[in-house]
């Protein structure tokens, strides 16, 4: 199979679909890895490392769109690079659709078999994909969000984790996964007063195991949520339903009850943001302000550790991307029910139950397109 790499061309998107490690891995299978010249700068990739595991560098989207059978990116397709799609053509990558009709049109107009990254999952049910990228923006949120604090950003003049004498933050983080426990981690390391919120059992129990009484947890109610929020110098939005838009738990109201200066780092944006006050941002303009309260909601948060955003996110879509070049996409879903969940659209169709609930569109099972 001839495999397509681009650019990345979203807002300061420094990472890149393959890195040459992987390359050689599919050359080696008796692949064809076409890297668009300048992909992997942004992850300190020279194209001559792409050149030595055996790809080919080419110039210019056009030609990997044109020629790739099929295109391995990390995000979602822009409006630009979505008009390059064409029919039988394979998209492997972040797709984020439940929050986007337009992309979701476009895609089905294109006609290609559209992959995504988020909702591949595992034996253990969780979200193998997705999960190194909640990693990278978990621990990226309390180093994020401590930044916002400052008063030249806008925020209370709060240091996260205070000095002798002078209590740290109260960090409160609305969700206990993959991206909660991480910036739970890296808020403790960094000596802020901790709150963790689900609304699983399970999940508090797990953390209250491995954080012990340094961490409070506390069960999610709506309620419990208001009063959590009042309190917060920093709020940390990590709320995650597979494939569908974050539920809004954070109210406008509740937002206008926070103190003047404080924070919300929205991991959730990409998938709509888990408050009625989010909307994207970019890293470019990452924050703005609403009742006094600075929002970060960049939807490429882990583009800014471009690096080892890249290995990670290699690390593990590798064997997947190896399954569909070997086997082509139909042998490769059939063979793997985890991989099947994936596929968001094929041929015009919507074949993610989530994304075509979320725009009333008519949801066509994967079993019945693979039949």
């Amino acid at each position: 199979m001839r495999i397509g790499v681009p650019k990345e061309i979203k807002n300061h998107e420094y990472r890149v679909g393959l890195v040459p490690s992987s390359v050689a891995e599919l050359v080696h299978h008796g692949h064809e890895v076409l890297i668009e010249r300048g992909a992997g700068l942004g992850a300190g990739l020279a194209d001559e490392e792409y050149q030595s595991a055996g790809a080919i560098i080419v110039d210019g989207p056009d030609a990997i769109f044109e020629r790739g059978e099929m295109i391995v990116k990390v995000k979602e397709p822009l409006a630009e690079e979505r008009k390059r799609l064409r029919p039988g053509q394979i998209l492997f990558t972040y797709l984020h659709l439940a929050p986007d009709l337009e992309q979701t049109r476009d895609l089905m107009e294109s006609g290609a078999t559209c992959i995504a990254y988020e909702t591949v999952t595992s034996p253990s049910g969780a979200l193998s994909l997705l999960t190194p990228m909640s990693e990278v923006a978990g621990r990226l949120a309390p180093q994020v969000g401590a930044h916002c604090l400052e008063k030249a950003q806008g925020g209370r003049g709060v240091l996260l984790g205070g000095v002798p004498g002078v209590p740290g933050a109260d960090v409160v983080i609305l969700g206990g996964g993959v991206s909660g426990t991480h910036a739970a981690t890296i808020a403790l390391g960094m000596g802020a007063h901790v709150t963790v919120i689900d609304r699983s059992a399970e999940v508090l129990r797990r953390l209250s195991s491995q954080f012990g009484s340094s961490v409070r947890t506390v069960f999610s109610t709506r309620d419990a949520i208001a009063q959590a929020v009042k309190q917060a110098d920093l709020l940390i939005g990590a709320v995650l339903v597979p494939g569908a838009a974050a539920p809004k738990l954070i109210t406008s109201e509740m937002v206008k009850t926070m103190r003047p200066g404080s924070v919300i780092v929205d991991i959730a944006i990409d998938q709509g943001g888990c408050s009625e006050t989010s909307r994207p941002t970019t890293h470019s303009n990452p924050t703005y302000i609403v009742d006094d309260v600075v929002h970060y909601c960049v939807t490429n948060m882990p583009g800014a550790v471009a690096r080892t955003s890249t290995f990670a996110l290699n690390n593990v879509t590798l064997p997947f991307t190896l399954a569909l070049a070997n086997k082509g996409w139909r042998q490769a879903l059939q063979d793997d029910r985890f991989l099947r969940d994936g596929l968001n659209v094929h041929a015009g169709k919507v074949v993610c139950r989530p994304v075509a609930e979320a725009h009333g569109l008519s949801y066509t099972p994967a079993e019945e397109v693979l039949a």
